[in-house]
């Protein structure tokens, strides 16, 4: 008798590997979010626990250069994860529909969603202090599992229902759009900030 696994789910995990880089974006991100008056007055209006530029900016790779500069970098971990994912593009490249500052206070979340109209989207993270919310991902058949039991608590991690990922500052995570994922309360007592962003 075998079984093997069928229909994976492809996860990305790089990184900037520039201390130097990351303070410039820890830098430009604070600097953001004192400056973004419809940002924060969004943010609070929709009870977002911090700032997010998700509503307010959409031109943050021309307002600074250092917002530039990383999507260039972003570019290339996003060509290798399409690569890996065997997506047929005709010769295209996969391009930056959206990018955002988020900085979440202590205690916030970010409820469980997809990213609709795009192909990958992803996060690369600023500030991650101690206990900090991870990345929590879902298993996108869980709508379809009916009767299905749970899972044992030491199942393997493709079989788990839901994955955590515990980012570091310069992590770059990628994932298909359609995937199901939240931010979770963490015990942090300073500031989270990430940058997350879609390509079609």
């Amino acid at each position: 008798m075998t079984s093997r696994s069928l229909f994976a789910t492809r996860f990305y995990e790089g990184a900037l590997n520039d201390a130097l880089f990351v303070e410039e974006l820890d830098h430009a991100c604070r600097m953001l979010a004192e400056d973004d008056r419809a940002g924060r007055a969004w943010s609070k209006e929709h009870g977002y626990r911090g700032y997010t530029s998700y509503a307010s900016l959409n031109d943050l790779p021309l307002r600074d250069p250092t917002f530039g500069e990383l999507v260039k970098r972003l570019n290339k971990h996003v060509a290798a994860f399409a690569t890996d994912c065997a997506f047929d593009l005709g010769g295209r490249k996969l391009k930056l529909d959206s990018l955002w500052v988020n900085i979440l206070k202590p205690g916030g979340t970010h409820s469980g969603h997809i990213h609709p109209h795009s192909v990958v989207s992803g996060t690369v993270y600023i500030a991650v202090p101690p206990g900090a919310g991870p990345l929590k991902l879902e298993d996108p058949r869980l709508p379809l599992m009916m009767a299905a039991p749970t899972r044992d608590e030491e199942a393997p991690e493709d079989l788990r229902s839901f994955v955590y990922v515990a980012p570091e500052e310069g992590s770059v995570l990628l994932w298909e759009s359609w995937l199901r994922h939240e931010v979770p309360p963490g015990t942090a007592k300073n500031e989270r900030i990430s940058i997350s962003f879609n390509y079609r």
